[in-house]
């Protein structure tokens, strides 16, 4: 008795079934759920602080905020600036938990940071979620900078760490403050488990938006005085105009 299925081009038609574009509907020419038409208005960002990824008019420049005060991180990796149809993306992945839309921003993320290793930078030991605190991972259900992450990790070949980083005190959301306060919103804000080990370790921290930059100042200044050789953060986008220093 044969018990395998007839309808074998039933099958390979889905197997390989085209993908439709995230953003037109229109049918993708890539292996992405986005058209070439679409990929190319991104607001990529292009001309950037060397440091924090401010958007600047040239390249090659480190911005008057990281010179006056550098920040503990190394360098930040943001592949758009935080513009239509980017903004628009994220928050309807982080706050609506329209999840591929977040796949999708992390697919493109990983192939901007192969391109970075490529080219000769230096490839980080670990990823680093930035961590949610219990109560705020309760009310929404997932950490979306640990679905980033992981969906990081495979393509990149590179551990994604979720439980090395921990959030202790339920800050008020980072997004309704002025930069001064959120410095002092986050102060004490994270620990390291006991499991961590982050000495000599080039790690990175992973997030969807830097905006002032005071969270990963926060866990970068936590993770080089537990003796982090170097501290990079991945993001999806950059703000233009940060309130303030970072």
């Amino acid at each position: 008795m044969n018990c395998q299925p007839h309808w074998k081009r039933v099958v390979y038609k889905w197997l390989f079934n085209d993908q439709s574009c995230l953003l037109c509907d229109a049918r993708t020419d890539t292996a992405l759920a986005l058209c070439t038409a679409c990929e190319i208005e991104l607001p990529w960002l292009n001309e950037h602080c060397q440091r924090c990824a401010l958007p600047l008019p040239m390249s090659g420049l480190i911005c008057g905020y990281c010179l006056k005060q550098p920040p503990a991180f190394e360098r930040v990796h943001a592949p758009w600036f935080y513009g239509f149809p980017i903004d628009s993306l994220i928050i309807r992945f982080k706050h609506n938990s329209q999840w591929p839309y977040g796949r999708l921003l992390a697919e493109l993320l990983s192939q901007s940071l192969l391109d970075h290793f490529n080219a000769g930078s230096q490839k980080p030991d670990v990823l680093l979620p930035v961590p949610l605190s219990t109560q705020r991972l309760r009310q929404r259900g997932y950490n979306q900078a640990a679905m980033i992450a992981g969906w990081l990790s495979g393509p990149l070949a590179i551990p994604c760490l979720e439980q090395w980083l921990v959030r202790i005190q339920d800050t008020p959301a980072q997004q309704d403050l002025d930069a001064k306060t959120r410095k002092r919103n986050l102060l004490n804000a994270f620990t390291l488990s006991s499991d961590a080990r982050v000495q000599g370790a080039h790690v990175a921290l992973v997030d969807d938006v830097l905006t002032t930059g005071a969270t990963a100042q926060s866990l970068a200044l936590l993770l080089r005085k537990a003796g982090a050789r170097r501290v990079d953060v991945y993001c999806l986008a950059r703000t233009a105009k940060p309130e303030g220093p970072s």
